[in-house]
């Protein structure tokens, strides 16, 4: 039998690739959406016809609204029959001092990054006997830079999520962190966007996605490691070079 696997924000660009990278191999795939259906639906179909001895479905839901949200595990273990991994990778990503950031604007940012994940995590433990949960922090939660406020700050509290759950969930559990850096440019930037902010990293260049897929890899596949974050960033968290 296998493995399923349940990923928020799966629809389209990392959460998209992490779906096709697992249904390689050999993972059910439980595709979460909010306002990308269209692309939701056209990748099971396209995972459906190139995996045909797994199973894919779609699961619609706002991430915002907390019964939608608390339903979803119930959801794909109905469907899927089982429940083995939940990816938290949805987020929602805006800019805003702390001057800027009004009280509606904050409780979107922490609604999508960490209060959804929160959710999840407890209705993952409350339903499943065991597992394992990858959240996707950001690098950004090492430094003081406010120009994301709320959304650092939730990113921030994400990852001391990923802490507390790997500590109350244990041994049945194991809940680790991955934190990408430069991975792919802003729906209106490009590929020479990310190359002018490498170039004041250690590494020199974007990642891209391979560093995150093989990080999913070695959580996975290392069953001793709970607790842990992977800074997927080519050494950003380490600070800005001159």
């Amino acid at each position: 039998m296998h493995n399923t696997a349940f990923i928020t924000g799966a629809g389209q660009r990392v959460g998209k690739e992490v779906a096709e990278h697992l249904a390689n191999n050999g993972w059910n795939i439980g595709i979460h959406y909010n306002r990308s259906s269209p692309d939701a639906e056209n990748l099971a179909k396209h995972l459906g016809e190139r995996y045909p001895l797994q199973k894919f479905a779609t699961f619609g839901a706002n991430l915002m609204n907390d019964s939608q949200t608390e339903n979803l595990v119930r959801q794909v273990i109905a469907e899927m029959g089982r429940l083995d991994l939940l990816i938290n990778n949805a987020s929602v990503f805006d800019p805003g001092t702390i001057r800027e950031t009004s009280p509606a604007f904050f409780d979107e940012q922490f609604g999508v990054n960490l209060r959804a994940p929160f959710i999840l995590t407890r209705q993952f433990a409350l339903n499943c006997s065991e597992g394992l949960i990858i959240n996707f922090t950001d690098t950004r939660i090492t430094n003081n830079s406010s120009g994301f406020a709320a959304y650092s700050l939730a990113k921030k509290a994400l990852w001391e999520l990923t802490k507390m759950a790997a500590y109350e969930l244990g041994p049945s559990f194991r809940v680790n962190a991955i934190a990408p850096g430069l991975t792919l440019p802003p729906a209106d930037k490009d590929e020479e966007y990310l190359r002018k902010l490498a170039a004041k990293i250690p590494m020199k260049r974007p990642g891209g996605l391979d560093p995150i897929l093989k990080s999913i890899d070695f959580i996975i596949e290392n069953d001793y490691l709970t607790g842990q974050i992977l800074f997927c960033d080519g050494g950003e968290n380490l600070g800005k070079t001159v």
